[in-house]
């Protein structure tokens, strides 16, 4: 579990590479304060997408790429040097400062329109059909592991706005329009969809 607050911005070390385990391994540098919260087996969020240690150093973690992390995310068509948000697990005891995010990327949304305030940001996303119902006027989204609230949405699209300190302190500050993000709903706003979808037109209301 994480919260969508970014610890530190790392980098991939080479190109993603197959694994002997028939997966891909993405290599990553990353400060040596983040490296102390880390070991093998450990769980980090990498542009928001969960993933394992199997490999840990000081200043570099190594993680593997299911073929389900692959279809569903970009991780696999990174090159050496591109800008990884980082966030460790959340622990018992750690401030939530975000909201509840599980690192279980749905899809990929488009940057449609960027525009910049002074030193503040009005970002737009595309996103597909099927992510509608999980989208909410002032509900929590994650792009690419970064904790946001919608600011406005219509049927395809939603708006965010984003602070110096986030632009600063996340890879959003570089993002272009026309390039795709990692999206993670709020995970009530599935469930409750999902309870609604088995209930049926003739469930009737909650109780």
């Amino acid at each position: 579990m994480f919260t969508g607050l970014v610890r530190e911005i790392g980098r991939l070390s080479r190109d993603p590479r197959p694994s002997a385990g028939g997966g891909v391994r993405l290599e990553i540098t990353h400060g040596e304060e983040l490296g102390r919260l880390l070991g093998v087996g450990a769980s980090l969020a990498v542009a928001g997408v969960c993933l394992t240690l199997v490999e840990s150093a000081p200043e570099s973690s190594a993680v593997e790429l299911s073929a389900e992390t692959l279809a569903r995310t970009r991780l696999g068509r990174l090159h050496e040097g591109d800008a990884l948000n980082l966030e460790p697990a959340l622990r018992a005891g750690d401030p939530l400062g975000g909201h509840w995010v599980q690192g279980h990327v749905d899809g990929l949304v488009e940057l449609a329109a960027r525009r910049d305030i002074g030193d503040h940001a009005r970002f737009s996303f595309e996103f597909p059909p099927a992510f509608a119902p999980w989208i909410a006027e002032k509900g929590s989204v994650t792009i690419d592991g970064v904790s946001l609230t919608v600011a406005s949405r219509d049927e395809r699209s939603f708006d965010v706005a984003l602070i110096p300190h986030t632009l600063e302190v996340t890879t959003l500050g570089s993002l272009r329009p026309g390039e795709r993000c990692h999206f993670e709903a709020d995970i009530l706003a599935k469930y409750v969809d999902r309870i609604l979808a088995t209930r049926g037109p003739a469930g009737g209301a909650f109780r």
